[in-house]
């Protein structure tokens, strides 16, 4: 019989031993890349810029689908790979030089390959779509059968949700307030971005590196575009609150002390060197997957040639910095680049594209006339203005350089569009360059129309003719649609309820229908109150449920109607008294489909059917429900 402890020893004692192997690494990794700074062994002087496309796969009813495998499959192309989720796909551009037309370059490769994606889709039965955070995402999309199946992200998940200590739990307030608990770091693929790179040189990399740090606030203004996720209103760019915790490893039921997350702004300036950075994050940060290395940087460089570290890589890999610093080789060159994460993906390539030119220009042109901005400004607050426009978008209120107090719109129009007008010239960058994409900011940050104010004013101007779930679907939809006409957002009309439905319903499910606002009352509350809130909301159902959100039964207009016309009803009545039991009803998960739900409806004659997960009630739906949708289907609400 196999001694099941002792060989656990031993399985302990080997991954530890593979641990420490690889904590060796990454200190020899480390030795290696100071020595190649200190032998000016990396490019200089040369500007590359580079970009990282993710974007979200949906169905035909614009849900999350599974579909990257068989996408990897149909494309055959290296530009594409996976990220942690099985209904999502990341393109990769090739670098291009900053100077002349490669903004335009970028724009082009960009374009096929998002169009390369949407073709194969479509092939597929899918479409792919650029947003921060689906609209139509929901907790049931976000089980570990839909990871991509990669020991390295099973590793990962298996570490952080030890380290964790237990569930992730996700807590954002906007307009409304979303709270969520969830078992594995699929949360995460909850966000998708659009990452931009710039090829800096090491002896001005803390300088760049810093203005970087200093320019997240105004970005983030200008380019937020992830305002809606589970049918919750909550910031101009919740991706940023959203990724933070979804992957926060600190477990704060064992947490006596101040911990850094592993995404954070950083806690510092950088100094002198990109070193600097690496050391802090093998200093705060446990690693967490390792892998086979083959090299010894140390007799690469003593041979001549360029170690590829990749131990320092890894490691840095699971640093979620917002600004990361990255270690690249080109053509035997060895080079440092900042990788912007803060952009959301979408709403369309050209404002993205306009964004990477706004950050390209301010970047050039703060390196050349900022002889140290960090006296200009404090570390805290330039974190501060960054996480405030993340919550409030353009109208963010900054406390900018040297103390002055500014709103972020009239800080990008006065003063930053300019300089980056004037650092795009000082690159090299065409005239015609210059003016297109800069001119696309200048339009969205005069008319207030960035990404997260189209979905808001889509989302409110909808919250009376549809359900969560069909704003969501439209949201979608609409986001799909003007995509493919290649504006950009700031001439984007609202999103129309109609298109939520240029696909067959019956494969949607209960969830795009139900209503979630509720009113419910509980058992040993008097009828009274239950016929007066009838009365006031207009209301034929009313759920009961317990304390802890339980459903326990349903009381319908009819019921309360026989309990008043009753021989001499009771004035203090209980709820219980009238209601029907929940053994007796008919209830639906958000999952179940609505045929299914319409042959409930028809067959018990019920007219309303409750919606719970896991006991609990999630919202219900109605014969009403359904009558209003069939008549959007046959065009009577296009409007």
């Amino acid at each position: 019989m196999t001694n099941t402890r002792a060989h656990k020893n031993v399985e302990e004692k080997q991954s530890a031993a593979q641990h420490r192997d690889f904590m060796q690494a990454l200190l020899t990794d480390l030795r290696a890349l100071e020595r190649m700074l200190a032998e000016e062994l990396f490019e200089s002087g040369v500007r590359r810029i580079g970009a990282e496309q993710e974007m979200f796969l949906v169905d035909s009813s614009w849900g999350a689908t599974r579909g990257v495998l068989q996408m990897l499959e149909r494309l055959q192309d290296e530009h594409y790979t996976t990220e942690l989720a099985q209904f999502q796909l990341e393109a990769n551009c090739d670098p291009q030089y900053l100077a002349g037309d490669g903004l335009s370059r970028m724009h082009a490769q960009l374009d096929a390959l998002v169009d390369k994606a949407r073709q194969a889709a479509r092939e597929l039965g899918m479409e792919v779509v650029l947003m921060g955070i689906l609209p139509t995402l929901r907790k049931s999309d976000l089980g570990l059968d839909s990871m991509v199946p990669s020991a390295r992200y099973q590793t990962l998940n298996r570490i952080v949700t030890q380290l964790r200590g237990g569930k992730f739990s996700v807590s954002i307030k906007g307009l409304d307030e979303l709270i969520i608990d969830h078992d594995s770091v699929m949360l995460e693929a909850c966000n998708s971005s659009f990452q931009v790179h710039f090829q800096v040189g090491p002896e001005e990399f803390a300088r760049m590196y810093n203005i970087a740090q200093v320019l997240t606030g105004p970005l983030m203004a200008i380019s937020a575009n992830s305002p809606i996720a589970f049918g919750r209103r909550l910031w101009a760019e919740t991706r940023i609150g959203m990724f933070r915790q979804a992957v926060d490893t600190r477990d704060p039921a064992r947490q006596p002390r101040a911990m850094e997350a592993r995404v954070s702004f950083g806690t510092r300036w950088v100094k002198s060197s990109v070193a600097e950075i690496y050391k802090e994050d093998i200093a705060r940060f446990r690693v967490l997957i390792g892998g086979e290395l083959d090299e010894d940087p140390i007799a690469v460089l003593d041979a001549g040639g360029i170690p590829k570290l990749k131990a320092l890589r890894l490691h840095n890999g699971t640093i979620y910095r917002w600004n990361r610093p990255c270690f690249g080789v080109t053509d035997g060159r060895a080079h440092l680049r900042i990788e912007n994460r803060i952009m959301p993906s979408g709403p369309s390539v050209i404002d993205q594209v306009a964004n990477g030119a706004f950050w390209f220009g301010l970047m050039t042109e703060f390196a050349a006339t900022q002889e140290d901005v960090t006296r200009r400004i404090d570390f805290d607050q330039a974190g501060a203005n960054f996480y405030t426009a993340a919550r409030e978008g353009l109208g963010s209120h900054f406390e900018w350089l040297d103390g002055k107090q500014v709103i972020a719109q009239r800080l990008v129009l006065d003063e930053l569009l300019p300089m980056a007008e004037a650092g795009l010239h000082r690159a090299g960058v065409g005239l015609e360059e210059i003016r297109r994409y800069l001119g696309v900011v200048d339009e969205r940050v005069r008319t207030a129309h960035t990404g997260a104010s189209w979905q808001f004013r889509s989302w409110n101007s909808l919250r009376d003719r549809g359900t969560s779930g069909e704003r969501a679907s439209a949201l979608v939809a609409a986001t799909v649609n003007r995509q493919l006409t290649g504006r950009p957002v700031a001439q984007w009309e609202r999103a129309r309820l109609d298109e939520a439905y240029s696909a067959p319903r019956t494969c949607l499910q209960v969830e795009h229908y139900m209503r979630t606002d509720l009113f419910t009352v509980q058992p040993d509350d008097p009828v009274e109150i239950l016929a007066n809130l009838m009365i006031w909301e207009r209301l034929g159902y009313i759920p009961v449920e317990d304390g802890e959100h339980q459903l326990v039964g349903l009381v319908s207009f009819r019921e309360v109607l026989q309990h008043l016309i009753g021989p001499r009803p009771a004035r203090n009545t209980p709820v219980e008294d009238v209601m029907i039991p929940v053994e007796e009803l008919q209830t639906v998960t958000p999952e179940t489909t609505t045929a299914e739900a319409i042959r409930l409806l028809t067959r018990y004659r019920s007219g309303c059917l409750p919606v719970v997960v896991d006991g609990r009630l999630a919202g219900i739906v109605t014969e009403e429900d359904f009558v209003g949708v069939a008549g959007r289907l046959l065009g009577a609400d296009d409007e």
